[in-house]
This record gives structure tokens, C-alpha cells and sequence, in this order.
């Protein structure tokens, strides 16, 4: 019974019935609402807030969370992949697939001549069914004309290009700054504009190390946020000379 309602609640929360920041009906309001025990709805509410979607405030009751979740940089998976393990819905809405003419930088970063045709695939992502990001992704024209035809609303490109197109991954070259929100991105993200963004730069490899895909992604920095694990190596820090020690 716990689960069912869980189910039921999380459905009311992704649909919209219960907004954001909302306050959730009171155990005793659900417990009339489902007919069930007061430790069967703890039961579903306490996994409900495990999972990031309720919150509780001491004394005044359960809440609706703003989705926000993180994903982790120090290995490399899609977005879907890394997002499914938490229990958080996904899909995509494609924006635009098209052959275009690589600029500069995209020609760069692919390995090919300027000016050569290549695919350009624009995707807005959804998270527990708000936007969260923008993926603006460039590919050689052959490897492009292939996902193009595949289910680019609920597959990820990178579980794509290995189960669909055999061809494993291996490394990825990235860098992240901050940038504010111009109009498009404000409309397609449901942002005010000039509100702050991640935006990342990827670069990811074959694992026989050919450039596959060249991105531009964008994120809401209200929703979204990346975290690494880094340590100190043995023998990392420097030397600190005492006073009266010769050089």
C-alpha cells in the first residue's frame, strides 16, 4: 500500500497538481485521503524525500522540492543514465536536427576542414518534467545522419552511439563557466532572462580516440549542479624550510 501511494504522490508531483514549494495535505489528511495507516504514509512520504522530491520543515509540514539534482564529473555518462539512478524522470524535446556547415571551432574540435557538412542536433532536456538544460551537439555528417533517425526524445546520445552505432566511448575534455540567460535561452529553459547559467564545452572520444561529438551545453543554475571527488596525492605538497635551513 505504501508503494502505490508513493506512486501516487510522486504522479501528482510530476504532473503538476503539486507545484513547487507547495505544502503537501497533512498525514492526517492523507491517511483519510488513501484510507491507510499513519506508518504506511510516513513510509511513502520518508522515500519521497529520500528521492529529493518532498522536504519537511519542523512543525509546519511536508513541501514540494524545487528539482534540483547534480551529476557527477568524474566519470563520463549521459545525463538520462546518471539521472535514472536517482529516480528522477527524464526525456528530451529535439529543437532542431539539421546539416550545417562546421565553423570554426566545431571543425576544430572534429578533426574535419572548415566548412564541411556536419549535424547539429539541439535538444531541451527535461528533468521531472521542467526544462533543465539545453544541449547544442555537432557530429560528422555519417555518424550525425544516424542518430537523427533513432529516439533522440528518450535515448541518450551517448547510450545511442554505443548500443545503437557500436562504437565504444572512451574520454572527455571539458570546461564549465558561468553565463546569464540571453532570451532564447530564458524561452526555452522558462527563465527570466539574464538569470545564471552553467554552460559546459564538451569534447568526447572514441575509446580508439577519434572525436565524436562536440557539445555545448547549457543549465539552469537554479536546477542543476555539478560535483567531483578530488583528493591529494602522497607526496603532493612542497617542502617548507625552516628558518636557519641552507638552500
Amino acid at each position: 500500500m505504501y508503494a502505490q501511494i508513493k506512486e501516487e504522490l510522486r504522479a501528482r508531483i510530476l504532473d503538476g497538481r503539486y507545484t513547487p514549494h507547495e505544502r503537501l495535505p497533512s498525514e492526517s489528511e492523507l491517511i483519510a485521503l488513501f484510507g491507510v495507516s499513519r506508518i504506511t504514509v510516513r513510509q511513502a512520504l520518508g522515500d519521497l524525500q529520500r528521492e529529493g522530491l518532498l522536504f519537511k520543515i519542523h512543525g509546519k509540514g511536508t513541501y514540494v522540492s524545487k528539482p534540483k539534482t547534480f551529476q557527477e564529473l568524474g566519470q563520463l555518462e549521459g545525463f538520462a543514465e546518471a539521472m535514472s539512478k536517482r529516480g528522477f524522470e527524464t526525456f528530451n524535446r529535439v529543437v532542431a536536427q539539421r546539416t550545417v556547415k562546421a565553423a570554426r571551432d566545431v571543425a576544430d574540435h572534429l578533426q574535419v576542414p572548415l566548412n564541411t557538412s556536419v549535424t547539429e542536433i539541439r535538444r531541451v532536456r527535461f528533468l521531472n518534467r521542467e526544462p533543465i538544460s539545453l544541449d547544442v551537439s555537432w557530429f560528422e555528417r555519417e555518424l550525425g545522419d544516424r542518430l537523427r533517425r533513432a529516439d533522440l526524445a528518450h535515448r541518450d546520445i551517448f547510450s545511442l552511439i554505443e548500443n545503437e552505432c557500436g562504437i565504444p566511448l572512451g574520454r572527455a575534455e571539458l570546461q564549465i563557466e558561468a553565463m546569464l540567460a540571453d532570451e532564447t535561452l530564458a524561452g526555452l529553459l522558462l527563465v527570466e532572462e539574464g538569470s545564471p547559467i552553467l554552460r559546459m564545452e564538451r569534447l568526447t572520444y572514441s575509446a580508439a580516440g577519434k572525436p565524436l561529438d562536440y557539445e555545448h551545453l547549457y543549465y539552469r543554475g537554479d536546477a542543476f549542479q555539478y560535483r567531483m571527488h578530488i583528493e591529494r596525492h602522497a607526496g603532493q605538497a612542497p617542502s617548507i624550510k625552516r628558518a636557519g635551513e641552507a638552500e
